[in-house]
């Protein structure tokens, strides 16, 4: 199965005897690389694989676009760990404490300060998996809080102290202000805080899971997923399930409002899981995830979207996972997540590509 579609939900694991076959096994690198593209994907040229093996996910650029900062489950962790890497896929390099569970890192635009949400706090265990006796759920657990750190994860500062969740963290490109997903209130909202964690302000109100938020390239906007609930029946099962720290995934629809909360757009509404939103670097076009096209809900690829929720178009065509997506700053490259040429069933992989208009 695929990373959970929320930032804050921890990878699926592979067999921990999928460690020891991929020891015994060539190493990928070492051979001729194989076409990565599916038929179809004529916007992605030149894909390469960045990592081998495991659950690896939500990688994101640098300011520079020399770097990127992902989660990966490897190293005999049993949880997401936050590691850097050069964007040719050398230099791994785990940066987070190692405790708990961590999970949606983010560079500071100056490049020497990280972003990320950890449960270390909480116990140097990982979290235990959600039950799934009332379906599947995502865990939202409460010792999520979020952290700032030098590039190479000394210097360990806490932004966020309350109980609850506090994760989903990402940084505008100024570096002055953080936006946020927060349990704080009593919903799953939207936030935003200045750089040192001060100045908190919320910026979503409606009933539902609001998160994943990026900023426009400008600063002025900002793109996210929600859940919105029709029906008294939805309602009461959301809220009995918020009260256990859980959330149950289904209907994601793609947001945008003004940066101070104002003028929110839905961008989407097609009953599907919609989510992990990123601007385009003009800031008028939006890539995302979605499983609209999979009559089973199972597959998701990555789709494109103006801001006005108009020319939908669909840019992955794998028969697998495709997901969270970024383009480096002057847009020529995308990185995002897949299932693509793995090893093992369910292997997420971090990708980047050429990216072609």
């Amino acid at each position: 199965m695929i990373k959970h579609l929320h930032s804050g939900a921890p990878l699926v694991g592979v067999a921990s005897l999928a460690g020891l076959l991929l020891a015994c096994s060539p190493d990928p690198r070492t051979e001729s690389p194989p076409d990565l593209a599916s038929p179809g994907e004529r916007h992605l040229s030149n894909i390469r694989q960045l990592t081998f093996g495991g659950q690896n996910a939500e990688a994101y650029f640098s300011a520079d676009d020399k770097s990127l900062i992902f989660q990966s489950t490897r190293d005999g962790h049993h949880c997401d760990q936050i590691f850097t890497m050069k964007i040719d896929g050398s230099d791994v390099r785990r940066v987070s404490t190692g405790q708990g569970a961590t999970t949606c890192s983010f560079l500071f635009p100056g490049g020497d300060r990280i972003l990320y949400s950890s449960t270390h706090l909480g116990g140097p265990e990982c979290p235990p998996r959600p039950d799934f006796s009332r379906g599947y759920v995502w865990a939202l657990y409460p010792t999520y809080d979020i952290f700032t750190a030098d590039i190479d994860g000394s210097n360990l500062q806490q932004l966020t102290d309350t109980w609850g969740y506090d994760a989903e963290a990402t940084i505008a490109t100024d570096g002055s202000v953080i936006v946020f997903t927060s349990v704080r209130d009593g919903d799953i909202d939207i936030y935003t805080m200045d750089a040192d964690g001060s100045n908190v302000r919320r910026l979503t109100h409606e009933l539902g899971y609001d998160g994943g938020a990026f900023f426009s390239p400008d600063g002025s906007r900002i793109v996210y997923r929600a859940s919105r609930h029709q029906t008294e029946e939805e309602k009461q099962d959301y809220l009995s399930l918020l009260e256990q720290n859980l959330i149950r995934p289904g209907s994601l629809d793609i947001y945008v409002m003004d940066s101070d909360g104002s003028n929110k757009r839905q961008l989407t509404d097609n009953g599907a899981a919609n989510f992990a939103p990123y601007f385009f670097p003009s800031g008028e076009r939006v890539i995302f995830a979605s499983n609209v096209h999979d009559p089973d809900g199972r597959n998701f690829d990555l789709y494109a979207i103006d801001i006005d929720g108009s020319n939908l178009k669909r840019i992955t065509f794998d028969t697998d996972f495709d997901s969270f997506p970024m383009f480096s700053s002057d847009g020529n490259k995308l990185v995002w997540a897949s299932n693509r040429n793995g090893q093992e069933p369910g292997e997420t992989n971090v990708f980047i590509a050429d990216w072609v208009d």
